[in-house]
């Protein structure tokens, strides 16, 4: 069986897109309609922006999920996927290539999404890192040692946490994690996704979500909350406003789509991270990209 990922913030690049842009005429048609519906030319700080501009995550996200979804517009009746699931902002990629939503409902949506976590995030120094070579009960502990907020944000593979909170907390518990770890990195994203800092925008995307039409999926998602499949709508709006405060159990969709007959898996979009995790997961199944 089929499944297709999509990435989320954190995979976006200098010049992501520019490419496909020159090469498909599906694909500029739907570049220039985003330029058009964002009310500014999001084509020019993917195409020439720089890794800084690209960092701010009302660009990132808009970005992102251009790259992915336009991608499985150019592939046409080749993109049958069995199942699907989406890291963070890509289960609204996720959603709108299995027509859940349309796409100028989901772009507004990212946008109004993205616009409300860029200004949390200048309200406060946050940030996220990931922690490789540790099992989670270990980051979990630490996690509740320092002083300060910081919690686990994303559980991807078995040795690999990504942690989310205020920056002193944040760089606290790195230093404690480090030496037990193979590696702890600060992540290119402006603030601390996935966790508490993020409650203030949940009233103004609950409402978005409410006013944006979502139809039933033509597939399952398996979605971040609980790693479960769904085609339920209401569900889905749900566990959608619920992700930006609670972890993404990445693993755990992963595991369950493999139990559930996934063979395949094809990350579609900027970068490799996806499909090098499910390689971590289990390496006896395929995982390929296009990017």
């Amino acid at each position: 069986m089929q499944a297709y990922l999509f990435p989320g913030q954190g995979t976006q690049f200098p010049g992501m897109g520019k490419a496909l842009y020159n090469t498909s005429k599906i694909a500029q048609d739907y570049f220039e309609r985003a330029n058009a519906i964002l009310g500014y030319s999001i084509t020019d700080i993917m195409f020439e922006g720089s890794a800084a501009d690209l960092k701010h995550t009302k660009y990132a996200q808009p970005a992102i999920f251009l790259h992915s979804y336009i991608l499985t517009q150019t592939l046409g009746t080749a993109f049958q996927p069995d199942m699907v699931a989406g890291h963070s902002l890509g289960e609204i990629s996720a959603l709108t290539a299995i027509g859940a939503l349309d796409f100028e409902s989901a772009l507004k949506l990212i946008n109004t999404r993205a616009t409300a976590m860029q200004k949390v995030c200048e309200l406060e120094h946050t940030g996220m890192a990931v922690v490789v070579g540790l099992y989670d009960v270990i980051v979990n502990d630490v996690c509740k040692q320092v002083q300060g907020i910081v919690v686990p944000a994303n559980y991807n593979a078995l040795q690999q946490v990504v942690i989310s909170g205020e920056e002193r907390a944040l760089n606290e518990a790195c230093e404690k994690l480090k030496p037990g770890a193979i590696r702890v990195v600060h992540l290119p994203v402006s603030g601390a996704f996935h966790s508490p800092f993020m409650k203030p925008i949940i009233e103004s995307y609950t409402e978005a979500i409410a006013q944006t039409t979502f139809k039933t999926p033509r597939c399952p998602i398996y979605q971040n909350i609980k790693g479960r499949p769904t085609t339920d709508v209401h569900l889905i709006k749900q566990n959608l406003i619920d992700q930006l405060t609670q972890p993404v159990m990445w693993r755990h969709g992963m595991l369950h789509m493999i139990e559930d007959g996934a063979t395949t898996f094809t990350e579609i979009g900027p970068g490799n991270f996806l499909r090098g995790l499910v390689h971590q997961i289990d390496r006896d199944v395929i995982a390929k990209g296009m990017s």
